[in-house]
Formats: structure tokens, sequence, C-alpha cells
């Protein structure tokens, strides 16, 4: 289902994921409000995600793991490859359903790794929905540009710039160029999946 030397259409599309998420959450016994809270996402955004009709960034779809007390390549069905080098044509890549989008896992390197590192490819006039949640993030811009807003404030991202922030900040970004963008990541991984938020 992930093919590791090219992007796969398939992984992680929204058809898949969505029922992968609903089917945990039930076997987990918990109602949509229960994990709404704990993700601190909305229940309207979460019932989409379930249906197919929203995909969720890779930071909310984290936030869902761990509310779920699985993870993310289980619920994309990506098997968990831990290599301290991981060769260029040897990279695990998923999508998340928009068309275009899809993420190159660079890591981790072993189990308990305190950082998750990827390449996302984002589609031109793609919105990333609002998040706040613990912990921070780095992205290195390598292609496009951005409006990355933290906070109240605003920046414009273009290839070579850095943002680097807290992530108790409310943040979403938009793609503003017409090319794809293609970002560089990396952010705090949760280390106990079962921790409280």
């Amino acid at each position: 289902m992930v093919d590791t030397k090219k992007h796969s259409q398939s992984a992680g599309h929204p058809d898949q994921l969505g029922p992968a998420i609903r089917r945990r959450r039930k076997a987990m016994g918990m109602t949509l409000e229960q994990t709404a809270r704990a993700t601190q996402l909305t229940t309207g955004f979460l019932s989409q995600v379930e249906r197919g009709i929203s995909a969720p960034s890779l930071t909310s779809l984290m936030a869902i793991a761990k509310a779920l007390q699985t993870s993310i390549e289980q619920l994309l069905s990506v098997p968990q490859v831990f290599s301290e080098h991981v060769p260029k044509d040897g990279r695990q890549t998923y999508s998340l359903g928009t068309r275009g989008r899809h993420y190159e896992k660079l890591g981790p390197g072993f189990p308990g790794a305190l950082f998750y590192s990827q390449i996302v490819h984002r589609p031109s006039g793609h919105v990333s929905e609002q998040m706040r949640h613990a912990g921070e993030v780095f992205c290195y811009l390598m292609e496009g540009q951005l409006e990355y807003h933290v906070g109240d404030v605003t920046y414009i991202v273009n290839p070579g710039d850095v943002i680097h922030h807290d992530t108790s900040k409310p943040h979403f970004s938009k793609v503003l160029s017409k090319e794809n963008a293609v970002e560089l990541w990396v952010s705090t991984k949760p280390m106990d999946e079962t921790a409280d938020s």
C-alpha cells in the first residue's frame, strides 16, 4: 500500500482513513465529543474526517492517533520502519486526501524519538486548519510561497525562509504560489500516546 520510491495516490486517502478512525474510536468506546475534547478539534471536523469529507493535517492526525491510543502508521496502514539512515529513494510516502498533498517520511530513526520530520507537498491555494497544541515546530520552505499565521502575526514565507515557533500559539498557513509548496518540517512528537493533553 505504501510506495517507498514514489508517491502513492491511494495511501491515506480519506475514503480509507475516515473509516479507520471511526472503527478505532468505536473500538475504544469513545464518542465524537470525547475524541474532540482529547484532540482539541471540533466534533464537526472529526465527523467530516470520519465521513471522508475533510482530511486532517499531519498534526491533527497525530492528535487523533494519540487520543485513540494508536499511531498514524497504524491508522494509515503504513509500516513503522526505524532507520538511522533513510536514502532519498527509500522514503515512505502517503497522502491525506487533498489532491497534490502528500508527505515523505524522513524518520523516525529509532523508537522513542523526540522529533517527527517530513517533507510536505501542498498544492496552490491549500489552507491548513487552524491548530493549537503543546510542542514546537520548525519549517524550512524549499519551494513555493506561504502565508503563515502565528497568533496575531502573519508572515510571507519564501524559499529558504524558516518558521520556528511554539505550537501553543494558534497557527495555520496558506500556499500563495501558483506552484506547489515543498516544505521541510520537524516537529515534536508526543512520547506517551496515552498521556493527558
